[in-house]
This record gives structure tokens, sequence and C-alpha cells, in this order.
């Protein structure tokens, strides 16, 4: 920067100032005191502006008045134009990443926070740009502050172990990169609000104290909004030690690495390996269940638990999709199929590696599913026709909703919209706050939907209902071993409420030509288990299939 001149001196090359406030020195004119002729120079960068063979300064008003003077100042504002054209580009990559990851850039959590970080950063360097030479105090404090705020997020990401896998090189490149252009906003503000000071001292003979009303609501303007970025920061913070108890909560069974290496999937089996039958002394099937909307943990599997303790199933085995329970996020795109061969690779790893696990891990499985689950579990059988021995279809989604449900463009559109504003975890905070949601709540319970992580892995089942997985069923279908033993349970508040759901369920009921058992459960919502009856007629259904032929007892 340009070199400050003391107050009660002038600048050597600037000429001195007499009582009456003319100037000599400069202009060509003898010296006064010395009676020589002075020796004219060129205005530099310090005495060009000012007025030459005339008294006075120049109004503060004038604007000549300005920090864009000195070199020093210009040379700061296109750093902060290079750097808002970094961080740009670097927000683009992030945003393209939630759709399609590039290479390298693979976050196994939900990508969000990353993009979080970089949304608050190019913020702040636009307001930084638009109101640049306009300094204030407001700015300096609000700056120091967020600077504060994002120092913490990145030392959590940093000292968590979970939230470091989760959020990766580029989670942390962005939370320290928005720490530093924090502090970089404070230098900024002080930098300019001193070339201001010495300008107007300079060409006008005073600081200015006075503001006029266009900067009066230029302060406000920035004020409010750097206030906003902080309160921001202030929700991710928080959102951030939330998420640093959550992942304290260890999952039953294990993490499996799948994909080469790219991401966990959640992987759990129950009880002992089945009993073989006394009559053919064939090993029984294990029960392999597939979640519906969310977690199977808060769905099917307290049920399937159930069944187990009552000695009506030996053992069944569980796992979360991508992005639900205690499993990562998948690179996207990520469509059912690949959900199936991350399942198929989890199995083969526990078979292989789990001194606990069933050596037959590879099958013979009874299958059972709700809802979109279906989708997944009849991928699955299609590319295991050998080891699946019976498919329980429980509220079943049909195909022709994955164009009008699970890919409509506007749902994709909502589940963005609040990825995009899942860092801030109101909802989750609120919930902990108000409601005493616990952590088993936010990891697999009602309130998982609203983390970053499930949110993502709706996007992704989104973004390619309607082309990869529907191509995907469609081949299923013809795939599918017709004599593969078939029990369909509807939801009779389902099938009254929609003709069209009730001739889907109808279709559903030909996935193979050996039908044991279609039951619509008059009464009973969606998910089925959650009635009386309809855990009844699950559990006699259930219990047939795994014993053979799917035939009641």
């Amino acid at each position: 920067m340009s070199s400050l001149w003391p107050k009660n001196r002038s600048p050597s090359r600037g000429g001195s100032r007499n009582n009456n406030g003319s100037r000599n020195g400069n202009d060509g004119s003898n010296d006064q005191e010395s009676g020589r002729p002075s020796v004219s120079r060129d205005p530099d960068e310090r005495t060009r502006l000012l007025p030459h063979g005339q008294p006075g300064y120049l109004s503060p008003d004038d604007p000549a008045v300005s920090p864009y003077n000195l070199w020093s100042i210009r040379a700061l504002r296109s750093i902060t134009v290079i750097l808002f054209a970094v961080t740009f580009i670097w927000w683009t990559f992030l945003l393209v990443s939630l759709f399609v990851t590039p290479p390298g850039m693979h976050t196994r959590g939900s990508g969000f926070f990353a993009f979080g970080f970089t949304t608050l950063t190019l913020a702040g360097l636009s307001m930084n740009l638009l109101l640049f030479a306009i300094p204030s105090l407001p700015m300096t404090i609000w700056g120091s502050v967020l600077a504060v705020l994002l120092t913490i997020d990145w030392i959590i990401i940093l000292s968590v172990p979970r939230l470091r896998v989760e959020e990766g090189w580029v989670g942390i490149a962005s939370a320290i990169w928005a720490m530093v252009l924090a502090l970089f906003y404070v230098l900024r503000t002080r930098s300019v609000a001193w070339g201001k000071r010495e300008e107007e001292e300079r060409l006008t003979g005073r600081e200015e104290t006075r503001r006029p009303l266009r900067e009066w609501v230029a302060v406000f303007g920035e004020t409010v909004t750097m206030a906003v970025l902080v309160l921001v920061a202030l929700f991710i913070t928080a959102t951030l030690i939330l998420r640093a108890r959550d992942v304290s909560l260890a999952p039953p069974g294990k993490r499996y690495y799948v994909n080469g290496d790219t991401y966990q999937v959640h992987l759990a089996c129950v009880g002992p390996p089945p009993p073989s039958t006394s009559a053919t002394n064939e090993t029984l099937p294990t029960v392999l269940l597939e979640a519906g909307e969310g977690p199977v943990e808060d769905s099917l599997q307290p049920f399937l638990d159930d069944m187990r303790q009552a000695g009506h199933i030996a053992r069944y085995c569980y796992w979360d999709r991508p992005g639900l329970g205690w499993s990562e996020n998948a690179p996207s795109p990520y469509s059912a199929g690949m959900a199936a061969d991350a399942l198929s690779e989890a199995l083969a790893l526990a078979s292989n590696t789990d001194k606990d696990a069933d050596p037959r891990a590879e099958g013979p499985w009874v299958l059972v599913s709700a809802g979109v689950g279906s989708i997944y579990s009849r991928i699955f059988a299609s590319r295991h026709l050998l080891q699946v021995q019976g498919l329980l279809l429980i509220d079943p989604l049909h195909e022709q909703y994955l164009h009008s449900r699970i890919g409509a463009p506007g749902r994709g559109f909502l589940l963005w919209l609040r990825g995009i504003l899942s860092p801030l975890g109101v909802d989750r905070l609120a919930g902990a706050i108000f409601k005493g949601r616990t952590r088993e709540d936010r990891v697999f319970g009602r309130s998982a939907y609203q983390g970053g992580r499930a949110i993502r892995a709706k996007l992704q089942e989104n973004l390619v209902a309607r082309s990869l997985t529907a191509s995907e069923i469609q081949t299923a279908r013809h795939v599918q071993m017709a004599d593969t033993p078939l029990v369909v349970v509807s939801s009779g508040v389902e099938v009254d409420r929609s003709e069209r759901w009730g001739k889907a369920q109808e279709e559903l009921t030909r996935v193979t030509s050996n039908l044991k058992h279609w039951d619509t459960v008059d009464g009973a919502p969606h998910e089925v288990w959650r009635d009386v009856k309809g855990r009844q007629v699950l559990g006699e259904r259930l219990r047939a299939l795994v014993r053979g032929g799917g035939e009641d007892d």
C-alpha cells in the first residue's frame, strides 16, 4: 500500500501550503523563502488531484475524493474480484456435483454443507464488491464474528472422525475457504477505511465524519446482510454440533465398503443361521428386509424382530440404502439397480469377512419389502434368481408411479430446495430443543427424513426414476423367474382412496406366475404392519413363505 504521510508534514513532492491556503513549489513560481525558482515536477499519485496554481482544498463531495486514488486500494479490489471468480467457479462445481458427481469430488455425506459454506462465502464477497468503497464499523464487527463461527465449524469437522469422513476434502476445504474469506472481509474493510481517511485528509484537509444519505443506506444494507450471514453461520454451527452427537450412535451390524471402496453401506443380520427342515434337510431361507420410504429400523425391522423373538422366523438381515440410516451417500447418479448391486456386494463381504455371519449369506432368501422398497427388492430378485425363494410385497409401489410420484420434476425441485436449506437444521434443532427428539429419532427415526443425507438420497432417487430405474425395473420384470412364490398384502385405505392404486396392486400380483396370496387389509394404512390386523396377516404369510411354498399351515 502507499506509505502514510505524517499529518503535520506535507509530502516532499507535493509542495507546502501557506497560511492563506495557497500552494507553492509545484507551479514553477519562485520559492518565497529561498528566492530560488522551484523545479516543476509532474503530478504523482499524491498530488495529481490537488488544485494547481489556486488556493484551497477539494470539496468533500467531489468525486475525486475517493480511496480508489490509491493503487493499493485498487489492487485490493482486483484481488476481491479474483476471489469472487474463484469462489463462483467452485460454487458451480458443487452445484453440479449435487446432480452428477465429477471425478474426485464425491463426498460420503450429503454435499449440502460444502455447498452451504460456499454459498455463504459467495454472498459475502458479492456484498463486499457491491459496497467496496463504503467501509463501516459494523462490517468489521460482523466479519469478525463470522470468522470466529466458521473457525469453530471446520474445527468441529476435523475433530470428529465420522464428520471428517462424511464431508471429505471437499467439505473441509469449503469450510476453511469460508473462514479465510471472512477474515479477508475484515482486512478489506479496515484497508478501505484507511484509504478513505487518507484521501480525505490529503484532498480536503480533514477526515470526513459525516455521511450522505446514500452512504447511510449502504451501511444499513451491509450491516443487515452481514447480520444475516452471521445468523446463517450460527445455525450451521449448531447443526454441526448436533451432527457430532448423532454420529456417535453406533450402528448394529457393520458398515461395508462397496463400489470400489467409494462409500459404505450398513448391513446387519439378527439370529443364528436358520435350521434345516426335518423333511428335506434343506436350510430354511433367511428373511432379507428392504426399507420403504424411510429407514428400515423405524418401519419393518421392529416387526421382523418381534417375529424372530416369537420363534416364527429364525434369522433376518436388513440394510440401509445409501443415505438412509447409517449408510453413506453414493455418487450421483444413483439408481435402484446400483443399490441392488451394492446390497449384493455387502452380503458377499459379510459372508467372507464376518465370522459371526451366516456362511450362506448368498442365500436362500425370502425378500420382504414395502412401498418404493419393492422396486429395489424386485430388481435384486431378478439378479439372484436361484437364491430368492419367495417375495412378500407390502402395499408395493407400481413402476407406473415412478413417473408421477417418485420422478416428478416438482418433487425434485422441492427436495433440492430442502437440501440447500438442510445445513441450517432449523427443523432438527427445533425438534431437539422443543420436542425432545433424540439422536435415534434423527438417525433412523421419525426425524430422519430431515437430514441432509436422507434428502440427498431422495433427490438421487428422483433424478433417475424416469430413466435408469424405470429401465431396470422393466428388465427385472422380464427376467424374474415365473415360479417364484409371491405374496402381496395391500393397504385397504390406499385401495379405497384410489382406484388407480387398486388396479396397480392387482397388476403387481402378476410379477410372477406363482401368486400364493393377495390380501387387502381393510382399515390398514400404507404401512400395513402398523395395523393390528395387518400385522397378523403379514405374520401368517411370512411364516408360510419361510417354511416353503407360501401356503398356510
